[in-house]
């Protein structure tokens, strides 16, 4: 028997042998639930997900439900899940499919790939998973197993490792069974080969595994160098009104577009004299304006992907009874909108939401 053929029985044997993880989607076959399912999972761990998951169906039963929603309400329901161009994507994609495709997903990769928010992976499980298309998915798990089992020393997200890992993985999918390859192979990355602390005394692959053999477990798979992480810095003003809390909501093609805010300002860097930083915003973005400083918070940061946000909050009082700008919305209840994860976590700690 080759290496391939070998992988690939030996594989599928595991997970028939109740080695699957139990999940709400899993032999869904039904387009709209791994489409959704496939999108929150995006850069998101199973664990965190699955509460998202469960939350879009309840509200969104099926996807005439999604798309006939406000993008409000969907990106609120996505709160605290990050990287909201996702939810943004998902609601165009809902309102996409239910226009030109009469609410039901194309069958095939080639065309699910064409829609927003799905790329090469997630139009590969789609039509895997529902329609039992031969095609693999390729995701950091995917490429783990492989890597390591066949040592594969070319670095995963180069043009040519992108390449070979592609073709790798279609050449070894069960052509019957696409939908439990897929399943199979993401599932053993997940709890046996994993990214540390490998579980290869439960490996039935082991014996076989080159990794292994040539002690390069560890180093694989290979990645080139890493982007370096650029740092923002932000002052966010937490102000009281006669009118309630004033919020701005973030349009520009910049991060956290389509959610709101507390009214922010951008520096080129903190100083030491921060309450001097925040003072000159206040001169020059509310001229007639008076306020009491209620607090000077300290720094919190979030991190993106290739990025740093590092904010301070401020809690102002307005002594004004006017409204500040009509630019703004003034609100008593934050919990109506929905902001990122930064913002969630101050509000917390001041008891507001």
């Amino acid at each position: 028997m080759n290496r391939e053929l070998h992988f690939t029985q030996k594989l599928l044997a595991w997970h028939r042998n109740d080695n699957k993880r139990i999940m709400p989607w899993k032999g869904e076959k039904n387009a709209y639930k791994v489409w959704l399912s496939e999108i929150i999972l995006q850069q998101t761990k199973v664990e965190q997900g699955l509460a998202y998951y469960l939350r879009f169906l309840e509200t969104f039963p099926n996807l005439r439900d999604l798309a006939e929603a406000e993008e409000d309400e969907v990106l609120r329901l996505w709160q605290g899940l990050g990287y909201y161009s996702r939810a943004r994507n998902l609601h165009f994609t809902a309102k996409e499919v239910q226009a030109k495709y009469g609410g039901i997903f194309p069958k095939s990769s080639t065309e699910l790939i064409q829609l927003k928010g799905i790329g090469e992976y997630t139009a590969a499980a789609i039509s895997s998973f529902v329609n039992k298309e031969p095609i693999a998915v390729v995701d950091g798990n995917v490429i783990r197993v492989l890597a390591r089992y066949f040592r594969i020393q070319l670095p995963f997200d180069s043009a040519e490792g992108k390449n070979f890992f592609r073709e790798k993985a279609n050449h070894l999918i069960d052509q019957q069974n696409p939908d439990l390859y897929n399943q199979a192979i993401m599932d053993f990355g997940a709890t046996i080969c994993k990214p540390k602390n490998p579980d290869c005394a439960a490996c039935p692959l082991m014996d076989s595994c080159l990794a292994k053999q040539d002690n390069l477990i560890s180093e694989l798979p290979l990645k080139t160098k890493k982007v370096a992480i650029k740092k923002r810095y932000f002052i966010a003003l937490y102000i009281e009104t006669s009118h309630g809390i004033a919020l701005q909501k973030r349009e520009e093609e910049d991060i956290w577009k389509g959610l709101y805010q507390l009214p922010s300002f951008e520096l080129k860097a903190f100083t030491k004299n921060l309450e001097l930083q925040v003072n000159e915003i206040l001169k020059r973005e509310f001229p007639a304006e008076h306020f009491k400083l209620i607090e000077l918070g300290k720094m919190q940061k979030q991190k993106l992907s290739h990025r740093e946000i590092q904010i301070v909050f401020v809690h102002l009082k307005s002594q004004n009874e006017q409204i500040l700008s009509d630019s703004y919305i003034y609100t008593r209840n934050l919990a109506k909108f929905a902001f990122p994860k930064v913002f969630i976590l101050y509000f917390q700690s001041k008891g507001i939401i």
